[in-house]
């Protein structure tokens, strides 16, 4: 590596944020700053719901132009990373066709089954290594086809949101592995696009080009885009697209095979194995195979998580409690321990609305005290999410040899103490915490691989070790917490 000062930017965006980072590295660490962030609120249209990426780019471009002020020529490149599934279509003359759907919209509501009569369940879990889930891309283009969405005739290319957002940046068009394995479409075991089952459904082929690894280049910075943000001859990188992806490249592990947590709205949780896990075992226990940095792969499963919190908070703040999400862990040290359970991924907690009055329901369903104060309900929430993360642990672990040594927790939710003992305590293991802004880091990581600094993803994640603290949480009170893994089961939250 060189010892020259050089500045990767990364935009991150998840479904609720995003932001623009520039990671700043000085010869022995990166420093991450954060330039510019801004809300992700998606549009409910006639069409349904819909993401806004005129605005979303328009962000963008108020981050670069922050950035080209701060950084000016440092800057070496730029990545960009998102939420999976989600795409937009393109036609031949490089025109978008109507605004990317939001995955949440219902128009995948009987698709799943709809496709099974077509090809079979078995066949698609042993064919792409991935779990049947409503927001699957598989789904959407089933329902872009069902109703006759003519932009599905008229497009020549689809480019999932990383993929979109670097076209308007340097109208380059290219798929990228990571985002593209979320779909369903995707063969974990020849590392591209399934054509065999994508002829069955029907789906136009022409749509599924070339897989893209993450590192590859994708272009520079249009001129009308070079002259909006003044910075002249900018590499965009496709990095790995899918912001789990990219987090997972950023955890510092020395483990052969790393376990990790990637703590947010979602809780994805898995191994980083070398080759899939394709067998009715891991399926029936829902694991899921996407694809990773190195050709590598993220054996996971996808749990919900901070999710819940999140919407008892907007449910509290519509009835006028604002309760900061740094006042939520007093207030469940406070309330009684393992007074009430949920399974976390239970359905009725997928769609928005009224989720303490859902947790309630639950509770109650299961013979359990209701859980009636903000404290009790988030305390129940955060022994709920433990109780779930162990058992996903005793389940993947099987799948490991040699058994990894930790479990890594990265993201934002990452920075919450009181979750990481109850994770510690749950699993019986050494919990090790951060980066926080592992997505972003990982991000940096992989344009500075494109660019030559880093060798290798193991010494991008020596560099992550020394350039952001870790905390290590000791697992304690093992009695308490086995027992009550054990009234878990007994509820038959499986």
């Amino acid at each position: 590596m060189t010892t020259s000062n050089r500045v990767y930017l990364a935009v991150d965006l998840g479904a609720g944020s995003g932001r623009v980072l520039a990671g700043v590295y000085d010869g022995s660490q990166i420093d991450l700053h954060e330039v510019h962030r801004f809300d992700n609120t998606p549009l409910d249209l006639p069409s349904g719901f819909h993401w806004n990426l005129p605005a979303l780019y328009q962000h963008i471009l108020d981050g670069l132009r922050k950035a080209a002020d701060t950084y000016g020529g440092s800057i070496r490149s730029l990545g960009i990373d998102t939420w999976g599934v989600d795409y937009g279509l393109i036609d031949k003359n490089g025109r978008l066709l109507g605004l990317p759907h939001q995955y949440r919209d219902p128009r995948t509501n009987g698709m799943p089954e709809l496709i099974r009569e077509k090809v079979s369940g078995d066949e698609i879990l042993h064919a792409t290594g991935v779990q049947f889930a409503f927001f699957n891309t598989i789904n959407q283009l089933m329902a872009d086809q069902t109703t006759g969405n003519p932009a599905l005739d008229a497009a020549e290319d689809l480019l999932f949101m990383p993929d979109l957002l670097g076209f308007l940046l340097t109208g380059e068009r290219a798929q990228e592995q990571t985002i593209a394995s979320t779909s369903q479409l995707y063969s974990t075991r020849t590392r591209g696009w399934d054509y065999g089952l994508i002829e069955r459904l029907s789906l136009p082929a022409r749509l599924f080009k070339p897989l893209r690894a993450p590192g590859t280049p994708l272009g520079k910075l249009r001129k009308t885009v070079q002259q909006a943000t003044k910075l002249e001859n900018l590499q965009v990188v496709s990095v790995a697209g899918h912001d789990t992806a990219s987090a997972v490249a950023a955890v510092p592990s020395t483990d052969p095979i790393p376990a990790f947590l990637s703590s947010g709205t979602w809780s994805p949780m898995g191994l980083e194995l070398p080759d899939p896990e394709i067998s009715d075992k891991a399926f029936a226990e829902g694991f899921t195979n996407e694809a990773g940095v190195g050709n590598r792969v993220r054996f996971l499963k996808n749990i919900c998580g901070l999710w819940l919190i999140q919407e008892c908070r907007r449910s509290w703040k519509s009835e006028g409690r604002d309760i900061p999400y740094a006042g939520m862990a007093t207030l469940a040290a406070e309330a009684e321990p393992f007074r009430s359970l949920i399974n976390p991924d239970d359905p009725r907690f997928a769609e928005p609305g009224g989720m303490p009055g859902k947790i309630r329901e639950l509770c109650r369903e299961t013979g359990q005290p209701e859980p009636e104060t903000p404290g009790q309900i988030i305390r129940c929430i955060y022994e709920s999410l433990a109780l779930r993360y162990a058992q996903a642990w005793d389940q993947m672990t099987a799948y490991a040899d040699p058994a990894p040594t930790a479990l890594h927790v990265v993201g934002g939710g990452c920075q919450d103490q009181r979750l990481n003992h109850f994770i510690a305590n749950a699993l019986g293991v050494p919990v090790i915490t951060r980066p926080v802004e592992a997505t972003g880091m990982g991000n940096v990581m992989i344009q500075m691989m494109a660019d030559g600094e880093l060798d290798s993803l193991e010494e991008g994640r020596k560099l992550v070790k020394v350039s952001a603290s870790s905390e290590t949480y000791q697992p304690e009170h093992r009695e308490e917490w086995l027992e009550a893994r054990k009234t878990f089961a007994k509820l038959g939250f499986e």
